[in-house]
């Protein structure tokens, strides 16, 4: 057993999923960073992973229009996270992607492909062996209906679409980009009706999670309240006897 900032006790690396779901723009990224590096877990950044996928896919020649894609094609894509710290690293074909999977265009691509159901079965194995091996904060938008199902604690982090997309465009610019407010705008708004309206898990809060809107929050306010649930609802020393 180990303890973590917060006190609570931890359990063995390996026993313990956190999903963090939620739209672009909601925060969930920086919390999900915050969180882990409180409770000495892994981030498994869900978002990264599907961006290198379709990194891969483009390299591939496949359309963003596509409506399938051959599984021989799937099946060349090698895609490997290895843990740093608290954060995970990612390899596609051996060769560890940095900032080109943050890239505008391939997110939007990584949306898109994200639609397909092979894509995210082709996904899932990748995903669920990171938690066998380590505790982990798991981050993205089907954590906790799909991949982990039975996590211990389920989070949906949300906020308006109006302050996902101010914020959204701050990053931009503070990148370095010029982007424009309303087509920031547009974009997020496509992308939450494509995430919320797809046939295979589509974005939606799981019955069992607890919904964090952010909109009126900083993130160490968001981070508390987190810290809280955790310290008042969960009985880690009972989940490791029990798991």
């Amino acid at each position: 057993m180990i303890s973590s900032k917060t006190g609570v006790k931890m359990a063995q690396q390996g026993s313990i999923v956190i999903t963090i779901d939620g739209p672009a723009g909601a925060g969930k990224s920086t919390l999900s960073k915050k969180l882990a590096h409180e409770l000495g877990f892994l981030v498994l950044d869900s978002g990264a992973i599907y961006r290198a996928m379709a990194l891969a896919l483009l390299g591939a020649g496949v359309s963003t229009d596509s409506v399938g894609i051959p599984k021989e094609t799937l099946d060349k894509i090698s895609i490997r996270v290895e843990p740093c710290e608290t954060l995970m690293r990612i390899f596609l074909d051996d060769v560890e992607l940095k900032d080109e999977i943050r890239e505008e265009y391939v997110g939007l691509a990584a949306s898109r492909f994200a639609a397909l159901p092979e894509v995210r079965e082709s996904l899932l194995a990748i995903q669920r062996d990171v938690a066998r091996s380590w505790n982990i904060v798991a981050e993205g938008r089907d954590m906790g209906n799909v991949v982990f199902p039975n996590a211990f604690i389920k989070l949906f982090i949300t906020a308006d679409i109006g302050e996902r997309a101010k914020r959204r465009y701050t990053e931009l610019m503070m990148r370095g980009d010029n982007p424009y407010y309303s087509v920031v705008l547009s974009e997020m708004r496509a992308r939450d009706s494509r995430d919320e309206s797809r046939k295979t898990a589509p974005l939606v809060a799981a019955t069992d999670s607890t919904i964090i809107d952010t909109t009126h929050l900083t993130p160490e306010s968001a981070l508390k309240i987190m810290l809280q649930l955790i310290e008042d609802k969960y009985d880690f020393d009972q989940y490791q006897t029990n798991s």
